[in-house]
């Protein structure tokens, strides 16, 4: 017996990595159970990380058009160019989407946020076929605020979510958690970071950090380090996941030229690239310390592993849910914060400087952050997504 399940969400990492996840866990329930077998298809947009990331998992992908919303505290502002492009877009999308369902035919629908849901969940519930949506972060994204009123279930990464739900949508709601990448993501060996870093044994006894401003980088994060990179590799090792930007100016340049410029003991502290990809897991483990943004997929890996982590949340984003994600871990005691208003190379260094020089209080945030895991996200939420298609078969 098949089992089919459209997959939809995307635009970054954030959403589309627990698709993918969430993918992988149910081929695991399909071969422990040996009497179904699951058939996938991936809608997402033409430009997104999801098309890569479901190819490499041997998922059929097809992209449709999509339209974002820019949003602004300036309704004046709302109104320029690109949104005026991208809303032309839409019904083209809606369209696409809908003949992707016709042709499909599932039996369940799993969304995962991002703009890029929307025409697929509502093609899906026009034709009385459930959808399961997810929920990453602590606020409600817009795209499932449309998507989860007519939703067959709905899966919450954190339980305090469940509050921004009408009774009807908590009733249908279940608390899953966000699943993590796989693939050795939760196995890496921080002597294998070192050595692909090209880190020198003279510096074995430094602490590490891990800088990310998520997989297209962060220029305020990104600029704010060559201000303070000598200061503080004095400290400590760094690696530096810059991303790529638009256009011919790319700050991996702007931070080699800062670091080639200092003496040499401290050039071979620091390494920065575009971007990390399977040594991902071997560079987590290293970390001693995570100086990010607090966005939802950061934010569950950082709890999995068990890392204390500085995070520096992106504003504004909708509904404020970056500050809302650092703050769950700062109140907890897993985490620091640092506002982006704050951001600086003196500011960015004295706060990594602080966390630095107290190793047994990183130990405790790792600890705290831990406490806020749940490992069998991807598991929990495999089985709602199978349940439910049986369900409306």
């Amino acid at each position: 017996m098949d089992l089919r399940i459209l997959i939809t969400g995307g635009g970054t990492g954030g959403h589309a990595v627990p698709a993918i996840a969430t993918a992988k866990a149910i081929r695991e329930l399909a071969l422990e159970d040996g009497t179904w077998k699951p058939v996938f298809l991936y809608v997402g947009s033409e430009s997104g990380v999801e098309q890569k990331l479901a190819e490499e998992a041997g998922i059929d992908f097809e992209a449709i058009k999509t339209g974002k919303l820019r949003r602004s505290a300036n309704p004046v502002r709302m109104i320029n160019r690109a949104n005026i492009a991208d809303l032309a877009r839409v019904p083209i999308g809606i369209n696409q989407a809908a003949r992707a369902v016709a042709r499909f035919r599932p039996n369940v629908v799993f969304s995962t946020g991002g703009y890029v849901c929307v025409p697929a969940a509502l093609a899906a519930q026009a034709r009385r076929i459930p959808v399961v949506a997810h929920e990453q972060t602590v606020q409600i994204g817009l795209a499932n605020k449309i998507v989860m009123p007519r939703a067959a279930r709905i899966a919450l990464s954190y339980p305090e979510t469940a509050e921004c739900l009408g009774p009807s949508q908590r009733a249908r709601s279940v608390v899953t958690g966000n699943p993590v990448r796989t693939d050795g993501f939760m196995d890496g060996i921080a002597e294998r970071a070192a050595t692909w870093a090209g880190f020198v044994s003279a510096d074995h006894d430094l602490p590490a950090i891990y800088i990310t401003g998520g997989a297209k980088g962060s220029r305020v994060i990104n600029v704010a380090v060559s201000e303070c990179a000598g200061e503080l590799l004095a400290h400590c090792r760094v690696i530096h996941q810059c991303g790529r930007q638009p256009g011919d100016q790319q700050d991996i340049d702007l931070l080699n030229a800062t670091v080639v410029a200092l003496p040499e003991e401290l050039r071979s502290r620091y390494h920065a690239v575009e971007f990390v990809g399977p040594e991902i897991g071997d560079v987590y483990a290293l970390a001693d310390l995570i100086v990010a943004r607090s966005g939802a997929g950061t934010v569950a890996e950082v709890c999995a592993l068990g890392k204390a982590a500085l995070f520096i949340p992106l504003v504004p984003t909708g509904g404020d849910e970056q500050r809302r994600n650092a703050q769950r871990l700062a109140d907890a005691g897993a985490a620091a914060i640092l506002a982006q208003d704050s951001l600086s190379g003196p500011a960015l260094r004295d706060a990594i400087v602080k966390l630095l020089d107290h190793p047994a209080q990183l130990r405790r945030m790792g600890e705290a952050a831990r406490t806020l895991a749940r490992p069998h996200a991807a598991r929990d939420l495999a089985k709602l997504v199978v349940e439910t298609a049986r369900a409306g078969r």
